[in-house]
């Protein structure tokens, strides 16, 4: 990707940066900042806009459809939607993913199988119901969910210092 490599090396980036780096007016990146919900620079204490390196990355994208692939407002921000889904959809997309290569269940509910289940002895060693990889599937995807949500957390604490020093 062209754009990631034109981006410097740094944790953070002010508003006058990123308008360096996209060849756009500041006014041109607060109106983005009203249109395109996924555009959402933190403020330091002082009020200014701080950008992370994925703000950075996002507002070229957006510079990229409205000025390169010649979209209109609404059209780059349908496509920027279906390309940068909510957490719950990528975690819902994530699951679907994994569990591609699942057996499928069998039709009876939990209920019905318990009361047409008869006692026949103890069953022979089976593999791994589909209880344990469903259970194996929402740890995965519950670690991938606090493994975001902290390096937000991360760069929120580090925005304030990065700016002072």
């Amino acid at each position: 990707m062209e754009a990631a490599t034109r981006i410097p090396e740094k944790l953070f980036f002010r508003i006058g940066e990123v308008c360096e780096l996209i060849k756009v007016q500041p006014h041109v990146l607060r109106y983005w900042e009203t249109e395109f919900p996924m555009l959402t620079p933190h403020k330091n204490r002082a009020g200014q806009r701080v950008y992370r390196r994925k703000d950075v990355e996002m507002v070229m994208r957006i510079r990229d459809l409205l000025y390169e692939e010649k979209f209109t407002i609404a059209g780059a921000k349908r496509k920027l939607m279906s390309e940068t889904r909510s957490p719950a959809a990528r975690d819902k997309a994530l699951a679907n993913e994994l569990q591609f290569d699942e057996e499928p269940e069998s039709p009876l509910t939990p209920a019905q199988s318990s009361v047409s289940a008869t006692p026949t002895g103890p069953s022979p060693a089976s593999p791994p119901t589909s209880a344990d990889q469903s259970a194996s599937l929402q740890a995965r995807i519950a670690i991938r969910v606090i493994k975001r949500e902290l390096e937000d957390l991360l760069t929120l604490l580090n925005s304030d210092a990065s700016i002072r020093a």
